[in-house]
């Protein structure tokens, strides 16, 4: 989840134990151009102070007068709609016509936002329903395949890292892209099998370290289309391992570190190795997008930023056939 999300929660779990009522506003349904996402928060206090935002700013002053009145969920949850009407869109400044539809919680210790937490903390992925007749909610574990859904009774919300990313290698540029990678969103695994590399991520507790082979952890985790492989090590032993597993998948974006030449000779390889032609052609090597990156900490941000592009759909510039040339890597191999 956001982090902004995260500070919502937590910042109304402290007003509720300060002994302030607190309502959570989550965004469950959109139509035209609404300004903010499904799953998008905020929270009221009752004296009408607000964290995040529901609609960008459009209707939050309503929201916040009628939640201080006790005129929208006073006692228990209730799902309110703006701009159904082109009148009230045009009132609260939703663009085009928009409408928002959010569910209201007033928070009581039946919501259990400490629960929900506790386990966030620990970076697990959680699956919440909230009954809106009760007010009572409860927790399970969810997978990064988990969405929101609501039907007008119960309110299923999904917390924690929406997105998954494996990284092949545990060298220095990995650890830039995993320490980048958290507060986007991604629940992070490193898959290292060489001993030399471990020491260095102690200060990364919230990623998961494995010293399994590649191509087994690639199977064990059963990515889906929120997760990501990156190969990083530049040594054809792990790296595809890896990657001929992981482009049979389902994963929405497979990379390889090192040169256009090198990558072409590994795409040979692979064909070896049982990997189709149209599999093949889903390898983003050399990863990245052109952004002139030279150092591992750049490299990071052209990887994070093809990724990014991918996710949302966007098609831009590859990275140049020399970007991965001219580095090397902490190890001093040649990327």
């Amino acid at each position: 989840m956001d982090n902004l999300d995260l500070d919502v929660l937590k910042t109304a779990l402290a007003w509720t134990e300060s002994g302030r009522r607190a309502t959570l506003g989550t965004v469950v349904r959109t139509w035209g151009s609404a300004p903010r996402p499904i799953g998008a928060m905020m929270a009221i206090r009752d004296d009408g102070q607000v964290i995040g935002s529901v609609s960008g700013g459009c209707i939050e002053d309503d929201l916040i007068a009628q939640v201080k009145d006790g005129k929208l969920a006073a006692k228990l949850p209730e799902s309110v709609r703006y701009g159904v009407a082109a009148d009230q869109a045009r009132q609260f400044g939703l663009p085009c016509g928009g409408t928002v539809e959010m569910v209201l919680e007033p928070l009581t210790p039946q919501s259990d936002i400490r629960g929900l937490l506790a386990e966030l903390e620990g970076h697990a992925i959680v699956r919440r329903s909230l009954d809106l007749s009760t007010g009572i909610a409860h927790r399970r574990s969810a997978s990064g395949a988990d969405v929101l859904s609501f039907d007008g009774q119960t309110l299923v919300t999904i917390h924690g890292p929406k997105y998954r990313l494996l990284i092949i290698g545990a060298g220095q540029l990995s650890k830039y892209l995993a320490t980048m990678a958290i507060p986007l969103d991604y629940q992070v695994t490193v898959c290292d099998p060489r001993d030399e590399y471990q020491e260095q991520w102690h200060d990364l507790p919230q990623v998961t370290m494995t010293k399994e082979m590649p191509d087994d952890t690639v199977l064990a985790m059963n990515l889906d289309r929120n997760s990501a492989v990156v190969a990083l090590t530049h040594d054809p032993k792990l790296d595809d391992l890896a990657l001929m597993e992981a482009l049979k998948g389902q994963a929405f974006y497979v990379g390889a570190l090192g040169s256009k030449s090198n990558n072409d000779e590994r795409r040979q390889r692979l064909l070896e190795f049982d990997v189709s032609t149209e599999e093949i052609k889903k390898l983003r090597g050399p990863v990245g997008l052109d952004i002139g990156a030279k150092t591992p900490s750049e490299i990071a941000i052209s990887i994070l930023a093809e990724m990014t592009a991918t996710k949302r759909g966007v098609t831009m510039t590859r990275s140049k056939s020399d970007l991965a040339e001219s580095e090397t890597t902490s190890a001093g191999c040649r990327i």
